[in-house]
């Protein structure tokens, strides 16, 4: 627990320094380092505004633990929707092209300091990045104050403070996040697409308006059906290999 509490005093230093006339615009997901996020913003005694984007692949005990616990965070809703923006694109969302966060997650906060709970401890990338970093293209600047959180002291905060969290953590979720996202690896995909059939069904019919797209603007034919769509996101088709389109 001291250790845990150099890292509380150093995010809510961070918080203090750079908090804006206006206050931080804080990036919601529900998951577990957005509730501690929000819980050192609410401790440090900055102005914030806290927003969840809908992305309409959102896993439905995540929206609900956040309409429950967190009803004043406000329910955003992009121009597009998964559904349509997959046609739109007329390629699949993949780990090369994630257009998806870009349309869905990224958008909003323009102009603002934005509070993020990215860890440098969640991927290779995020250790190359900074606990404070600006976007020229959107005109803002993002901080990090768990930047330097391990997951232990994530969840030793978390049990401290006895803060509830999503169900889905004690059901085998380490991530919370769009369901199918490939992100999260295609063993991970075909289980929470099997968890929520729904959501399969969604998703082959978004592939078949895609091929149809597809059709008219004239690209080459590299799948005959949704289910081939699927079957090659998936990677449950290893003899289609193709490059990604740009």
């Amino acid at each position: 627990m001291l250790f845990l509490q150099e890292r509380i005093d150093e995010s809510i230093e961070i918080l203090r320094q750079f908090e804006p006339p206006d206050g931080y615009y804080l990036a919601f997901s529900g998951g577990k380092d957005s509730m501690v996020l929000y819980a050192m913003a609410e401790q440090a005694g900055v102005k914030f505004d806290a927003h969840y984007h809908i992305t309409s692949a959102d896993p439905p005990e995540l929206v609900r633990f956040i309409r429950q616990h967190y009803p004043e965070v406000d329910m955003d809703r992009p121009e597009y929707t998964m559904w349509n923006l997959i046609p739109k694109k007329q390629w699949p969302p993949t780990r090369v092209q994630r257009y998806c966060c870009e349309y869905l997650k990224e958008y909003g906060g323009q102009g603002r300091i934005m509070l993020s709970g990215i860890r440098k401890t969640d991927s290779i990338r995020r250790r190359k990045t900074r606990a404070i970093r600006t976007c020229h293209k959107k005109g803002t600047t993002m901080i990090s104050p768990l930047f330097n959180w391990c997951t232990e002291e994530i969840w030793e905060f978390i049990e401290d403070k006895n803060l509830p969290y999503c169900e889905l953590y004690n059901q085998g979720f380490a991530r919370l996040g769009c369901v199918g996202c490939p992100m999260a690896g295609s063993d991970r995909q075909g289980m929470e697409l099997q968890r929520w059939p729904k959501f399969r069904e969604a998703y082959l019919r978004a592939f078949a308006r895609m091929l149809q797209e597809r059709g008219k603007s004239g690209k080459e034919k590299i799948w005959n059906t949704a289910e081939e769509v699927m079957a090659w996101w998936l990677r449950e088709s290893p003899s289609v290999k193709i490059l990604e389109e740009d």
